[in-house]
C-alpha cells in the first residue's frame, strides 16, 4: 500500500552542516546498557534501526577520557586509538543502510564516578559527586579547561577518522560538564567562566567552536541542549535563561538537539507525559536559529510528526524509545503500513537496562539488543522446519506473542483463553490510572495475529487436563504451550513474609487481582507493597479516586523504590503525596485484624498499628501452573493423546514483567525446534580480548 500523501513531508531530505539527513527520522542519543563491552551487539542493534530508515542513528553517551570513566555503567568510550575499532562496528552497520552516524562526546564531570579510572573527579567547583560514593570533585583551573577542550577535540577527531557524520557536545540532563558550568546551583566560579551568563555559557562555547574548527568541514557539529530543568530558579528555564543561551550559540552548531532535564523529566513515562510532552518547552528554538533543530516526544503517531514539522516546532523527528519499539517505524509509514507500527508504550523498561547495567529490554519489542547474539530480527523469522500444530492455554502476553511468532513461522497455532477477552494481564493493569498505552501491548499482537489464517483464537474456553487431552487427539495437536498466568497471592508470603501474614477473619485481606473484579473500596485502605514496582502507586491512585484514604506500608526505604530504574519514582512519590496518600516506609506488615493492620519497623522494637477497613497485600504472584503438572503426572496419555512437548512460559513459569512474559513467548517461538538444554549457551557471547 502506498503511503498517504500527507506524510511526503516526513521524508523529505535535511541539510545539517556538511551532511545531509536522507528522511526526517533521527534516533536521538540513547543508553542501552551495552556499551563499549557488547560492540558487535550494539552495532547490530544499530544497523537494523538504519535498515528501518532511520536517516541518523546516535550513539549513548561517549566518553572521551579516563577523567569521564561513568563504570560500572556500559556507556561507549573513546578514549583513545584503542577504542576505534569498536565505535568502527557501528558506524559500518549504519552506513550500510545510507543512514548518518552520529557520536555523543561527553565528560561527565562530577556525575562521572571514575570507579574504574581511579583518577580525581572533576567538576565546575569544588563539590560532591553525584552518587552516594563519599567522594567530592575539585574545580577545574584554567590548565584543566585547555586539557578539557583538548579531551574534547582529539575525541572528535578520532570520531571523524572512524566515520561518524554527526559529532555532538553534550550539555543536557545534568549529567555533562558544560551543563555544569552553565548551571547557577553547580557553578560557583569567580573567574571568567563564572558569574554572569555568558561566563557560564563560555566552556560550552569554546568546545563548541573548537569541535567545528577541528572536524567541522566533514562533520556536521550538534549541540544535545536541556532548555529547561523543570526546578524552577534553581535551574535553567526555558523562557529565561534557556532561551538566552540558544540566542548566544544560536548559529554556532549544525543541529539543536533540544529537550529537558533531568533524564526523569525528558523520558516521562506515559502515566506522567502525552506524546509531544516537550513542545511547550522547545517551540521557542526555531524561532531563534536559523539551523536545523531535532526535539523528542514519545512520537509514535505520523499525524504528530507531521504537525511538529508543519507548524514549525522541529525540522526532525527526535526519538530514542519509539526507534527501540519499533526500529522500522520509517519504514512502515514510508509503505503505508501504519497499522503495523509497533508503538511505544512508555513503560521505561528500557532505562532500566541502562540503571541496571544490562542490555536492553522492551516491552513491545523482544528481539531488541539480540539481533547479534541470538540472531533475532523485529521483522523476520525463520520459517518452519516441519508441520506441526500448536496449542497454547492462554491469551496473555506471553501466550499472544508466542502464537503471533509461531503463526508468522507458518505452524498451525490455537490459542485458548478463559477470558472474554484476549490479553491476560495486560488487560486489567491497562484500565489502571496512567497505564492505558500498556493495551498496546495486546492490541498490535491481535492485530497481527487477524492477518494469520493458521492462527485461531478460542475465548472463554477453560480447559482442565482432561479437556486438553481430547482437543489434542480431536485437532492433531504435537505440542502444548501453557500460558495461563499468575495470581497476586493473598497470604502475603513474598520478599519479606516467608510465612503466610497473620490474619483476623474479620479482615479480610485483599490483592490486586480482586480490584479488576467486583470491588468496592473502603474508607480506609492499607496497601501493603512488597513488590516495590508501579502496582501499589498506581492501586492507590484509582482507590483515592473513589474517595478512600490510602495508606501505603513498604519495608524499602522509599516508595515504589525499583521505579528509581524506570525513572518514575519521585514523580509517582510526588503524586501520591498530592493525593493525600500517606506512605510509611521501612516497616513490614505482622498482622491484619478486624478494623487494623500492624506493621513493625525493620530493625527495630517499634510497632505501629493503623485503622482500616481494608488490607491490600501486593507481594508476590502464584504462578497458575496446575495445568501443567495434571499433564506433566501422565506421560503416557499425553502421549498417546500425540502430544511431544509439554511446556510452561512466561507468568506461568516464573511471575515477571510484562516485558519478560512477551520476551519469553518469543523465543519460545524462535527456538521452538531446539531442545531444551540446559547445558548448552543458546546465545553467541562477546569474549573480551586479552592485552598481548
Amino acid at each position: 500500500m502506498p503511503r498517504n500523501s500527507r506524510y511526503d513531508i516526513l521524508f523529505e531530505p535535511v541539510k545539517i552542516g556538511p551532511v545531509t539527513a536522507k528522511n526526517r527520522f533521527y534516533q536521538v542519543p540513547h543508553c542501552n546498557g551495552m556499551g563499549n563491552r557488547y560492540p558487535h551487539a550494539i552495532a547490530a542493534s544499530r544497523g537494523v534501526k538504519a535498515e528501518g530508515g532511520w536517516a541518523a542513528i546516535a550513539t549513548e553517551e561517549c566518553e572521551i577520557h579516563p577523567t569521564s570513566d561513568v563504570s560500572p555503567f556500559m556507556e561507549a568510550r573513546l578514549w583513545d586509538k584503542s577504542d576505534m575499532d569498536r565505535l568502527a562496528l557501528s558506524v559500518d552497520a549504519i552506513h550500510e543502510y545510507g543512514a548518518l552516524a552520529a557520536v555523543e562526546l561527553a565528560h561527565c564531570g562530577h556525575q562521572a564516578g571514575n570507579r574504574y579510572s581511579r583518577l580525581p573527579l572533576m567538576g565546575v567547583s569544588d563539590m560532591m559527586t553525584g552518587s552516594y560514593d563519599p567522594v567530592q570533585a575539585y574545580a577545574v583551573s584554567k590548565r584543566d579547561i585547555s586539557a578539557l577542550r583538548k579531551m574534547h577535540v582529539d575525541a572528535a577527531i578520532r570520531a571523524r577518522d572512524i566515520g561518524f557524520d554527526i559529532i555532538y557536545c553534550y550539555a543536557g540532563h545534568d549529567l555533562s560538564l558544560a551543563h555544569h558550568f552553565i548551571s547557577r546551583r553547580h557553578n560557583r566560579r569567580t573567574d571568567e567562566y563564572g558569574g554572569s551568563l555568558e561566563n557560564r555559557v563560555r566552556f560550552l562555547r569554546e568546545i563548541l567552536e573548537a569541535t567545528v574548527e577541528a572536524v567541522g568541514d566533514q562533520c556536521a557539529v550538534a549541540l544535545r541542549f536541556a532548555v529547561d530543568e523543570l526546578i524552577g530558579e534553581e535551574g535553567t528555564v526555558a523562557a529565561e535563561e534557556g532561551k538566552d543561551i540558544v540566542e548566544m550559540l544560536a548559529d554556532i552548531p549544525d543541529l539543536w538537539d533540544v529537550n529537558v532535564s533531568d533524564w526523569s523529566n525528558d523520558s516521562l513515562t506515559a502515566r506522567f507525559g502525552e506524546e509531544g510532552a516537550q513542545e511547550k518547552y522547545t517551540a521557542f528554538v526555531k524561532r531563534v536559529t536559523s539551523k536545523p533543530v531535532v526535539g523528542v516526544g514519545r512520537f509514535t503517531s505520523p499525524d504528530t510528526m507531521v504537525s511538529q514539522i508543519k507548524r514549525g516546532i522541529l525540522d526532525l523527528i527526535g526519538a530514542a524509545r519509539p526507534s527501540i519499539a519499533d526500529p522500522f517505524l520509517p519504514k512502515k509509514i514510508e509503505e503505508g503500513r501504519l497499522e503495523d507500527i509497533r508503538e511505544c508504550i512508555g513503560c521505561n523498561i528500557c532505562a532500566s537496562s541502562d540503571m541496571v547495567i544490562q542490555p536492553l529490554r522492551c516491552t513491545q519489542n523482544p528481539t531488541t539488543a539480540e539481533e547479534y547474539r541470538r540472531g533475532w530480527h523485529p521483522e523476520r523469522i525463520a520459517v518452519k522446519h516441519k508441520d506441526e500444530h500448536v496449542m497454547i492455554v492462554g491469551a496473555g502476553p506471553a501466550g499472544l506473542e508466542a502464537a503471533l511468532s509461531l503463526g508468522r513461522r507458518g505452524y498451525q497455532v490455537t490459542v485458548a483463553d478463559a477470558g472474554k477477552q484476549a490479553g491476560g494481564r495486560v488487560l486489567n493493569e491497562s484500565k489502571l490510572p496512567g497505564l492505558s498505552t500498556w493495551r498496546r501491548v495486546v492490541d498490535y499482537r491481535l492485530g497481527q495475529i487477524e492477518k494469520l489464517a493458521n492462527v485461531d483464537i478460542h475465548l472463554e474456553s477453560a480447559l482442565d487436563a482432561e479437556q486438553v487431552l481430547e482437543f489434542s487427539k480431536m485437532l492433531g495437536i504435537d505440542r502444548l504451550v501453557i500460558a495461563t498466568g499468575a495470581r497476586w497471592r493473598r497470604d502475603g508470603i513474598g520478599r519479606t513474609h516467608f510465612k503466610p501474614v497473620l490474619q483476623d477473619s474479620d479482615m479480610r485481606t485483599l490483592t490486586p487481582d480482586d480490584l479488576f473484579e467486583n470491588y468496592s473500596p473502603g474508607e480506609r485502605v492499607v496497601i501493603y507493597d512488597d513488590d516495590y514496582y508501579y502496582l501499589a502507586s498506581v492501586v492507590a491512585e484509582k482507590l483515592c479516586a473513589a474517595g478512600a484514604h490510602v495508606t501505603i506500608v513498604t519495608p524499602a526505604p522509599e516508595v515504589a523504590a525499583w521505579t528509581k530504574n524506570t525513572l518514575e519514582q519521585r514523580h509517582i512519590e510526588t503524586r501520591l503525596f498530592d493525593l493525600g496518600v500517606t506512605i510509611i516506609t521501612k516497616h513490614v506488615i505482622e498482622n491484619a485484624c478486624a478494623e487494623s493492620v500492624q506493621v513493625n519497623r525493620l530493625n527495630s522494637d517499634h510497632k505501629l498499628q493503623i485503622a482500616c477497613d481494608q488490607c491490600i497485600l501486593i507481594t508476590s504472584r502464584q504462578a497458575q501452573h496446575q495445568l501443567f503438572f495434571d499433564l506433566d503426572a501422565m506421560p503416557d496419555r499425553t502421549a498417546a493423546a500425540g502430544l511431544t512437548h509439554i511446556t510452561r512460559i512466561g507468568d506461568c513459569l516464573a511471575p515477571s514483567t510484562i516485558a519478560a512474559a512477551v520476551y519469553e513467548g518469543h523465543r519460545y517461538a524462535q527456538e521452538y525446534e531446539q531442545e531444551n538444554d540446559l547445558h548448552r549457551i543458546p546465545f553467541k557471547r562477546e569474549n573480551i580480548e586479552l592485552a598481548p
